[in-house]
């Protein structure tokens, strides 16, 4: 507030050197103009700060998409499905419960899974964002003007972040669909299950999803590296329960193969996973 009573002044005496007979010493002109220069910046800043549709992404930085398997760089959504089979390679267990799949097959019987509700669906293997596509668009103009079909054909910052593979996962189908575009959060320590023997639970009421221990540190880090690379909104508490985990389940091997795999085909992988102390300052 002072700063904005201080540049007011200084706008009002360079308006008397230019509309009335008051001439200003020199020392007081260049004030006056600095004070249109701070007005101008504050401008900028409050605009960007203001909720606008497509301003929390402005400042990402866009590679050229590359559609090839042999390509590196980013891909579209499309084109990302065809080389996750890669990034997972001898690392076939979903996400979520922790189930063995072959090829787009779920073996239920790897980890005890038993279908909620749609037993055609928990038979495949999907590939589920980790942070929810409606997370990625539903700030942005193209997803008010035709929704996430809309963004993915017309809007480049949100193809890029749709098909990023640091931000995709084997799931079971329908833990996916259960999920949807559901917050993560933590609610209970033993949590009643409700897919078999599946550590990862949803509470459809409270609008949130409990993710299974051995996979919140991954998930937590890849929640943090997604808003801050694309400039996404996060709740104070949503990022402080990221942070937390992220500080409990330490980066572990499975993390690691699958970043430096993400790294050969995108050309960029998750630097809170190759340079793990850079945690401390995006958690300040």
């Amino acid at each position: 507030m002072k700063k904005l009573v201080f540049v007011a002044l200084l706008l009002l005496l360079g308006a008397c050197d230019k509309d009335t007979a008051v001439k200003l010493p020199r020392e007081v002109k260049t004030l006056a103009q600095l004070g249109e220069s701070v007005v101008h910046q504050l401008q900028v800043t409050g605009a960007g700060q203001s909720g606008g549709a497509d301003r929390p992404a402005d400042k990402v930085v866009l590679s050229p998409l590359v559609h090839g398997e042999k390509g590196v760089g980013h891909r579209d959504f499309t084109a990302a499905k065809r080389v996750l089979p890669k990034v997972f390679a001898g690392m076939q267990q979903d996400f979520y419960c922790g189930c063995a799949y072959e090829g787009k097959q779920v073996d239920w019987l790897s980890c005890g899974y038993v279908p909620r509700k749609n037993p055609e669906r928990a038979k495949r293997i999907e590939w589920e964002h980790v942070v929810p596509a409606w997370v990625l668009g539903h700030q942005r103009q193209c997803w008010q003007a035709g929704g996430r079909k809309n963004c993915a054909t017309n809007d480049a910052v949100f193809r890029q972040a749709e098909g990023d593979l640091n931000n995709l996962v084997p799931a079971v189908g329908e833990v996916n669909a259960d999920r949807s575009n559901l917050s993560y959060g933590a609610w209970a320590r033993q949590p009643a299950r409700i897919y078999g023997q599946c550590g990862t639970v949803v509470d459809f009421t409270g609008k949130r999803v409990q993710p299974r221990e051995e996979v919140r540190g991954a998930a937590a880090r890849i929640t943090l590296y997604m808003h801050q690379r694309y400039g996404l909104n996060m709740s104070r508490q949503d990022r402080q329960l990221m942070c937390a985990w992220a500080r409990q389940y330490p980066v572990d091997s499975w993390e690691t193969r699958r970043n430096a795999r993400i790294v050969s085909l995108q050309g960029e992988g998750n630097y809170l996973v190759s340079q793990p102390e850079q945690l401390a300052e995006l958690c300040r």
